[in-house]
């Protein structure tokens, strides 16, 4: 008797939620390009955009890829996608963290043509997406101007979806952004001595 009357409480508690999301999706009726942010020093901001690269292709669009500062190492993202060379032009287009050039002009020479191929897929109407993997972190070291980047993102094609990864995202970067993510860092075996692993880091 006790199981079937908290069977019946979750029942009408479920219609009730039912109700209210109901209610809460009927006014959900616009569809547009989103401007999205994945920033934080937690783990997973260029996993979660790879992802929904992944879902992209799912529903047969053609999505751009350019990553900033990582280079053209063979990871199993990039082995995946060259599977589908309709859907993804996936471009590794870095050298390394500042750290590995210790030239601050390569960097920024570097960036600055990473960043025009962006451009170039934001403004081409064949891409239904675009991810810049990393930018956050060429804007935190000032390699490229913030206003022009801004200024790209903010008049990027009405239905276009935008994908901006890298820690430290600048504030006026999301506040433009209509879904903004903070990955937050609870614990990381690399702080335990584990090295970067095939299938988990690249």
């Amino acid at each position: 008797m006790a199981a079937e009357a908290a069977d019946a409480r979750h029942a009408d508690k479920m219609r009730k939620k039912q109700a209210a999301r109901d209610t809460i999706m009927a006014n959900k009726t616009q569809e547009k390009g989103l401007l999205i942010v994945h920033t934080g020093k937690g783990k997973g901001k260029t996993s979660a955009a790879l992802g929904m690269v992944v879902r992209a292709i799912g529903h047969g669009m053609k999505v751009g890829v350019v990553q900033f500062v990582k280079g053209a190492m063979l990871t199993g993202e990039r082995a995946v996608f060259e599977a589908f060379p309709d859907n993804v032009e996936f471009k590794p287009m870095g050298e390394g963290f500042t750290w590995n050039t210790q030239d601050r002009a390569r960097d920024i020479a570097s960036a600055r043509t990473a960043w025009d191929e962006v451009k170039r897929m934001i403004a081409d109407p064949a891409y239904h997406m675009v991810l810049a993997d990393e930018l956050n972190i060429v804007l935190r070291y000032d390699y490229l101007p913030l206003d022009e980047v801004l200024e790209v993102l903010t008049t990027k094609p009405e239905m276009k979806h935008v994908i901006v990864t890298g820690r430290n995202a600048p504030d006026a970067l999301m506040e433009a952004a209509d879904l903004v993510t903070e990955m937050t860092m609870v614990k990381h075996p690399f702080r335990s001595g584990v090295k970067a692993q095939a299938g988990i880091e690249f």
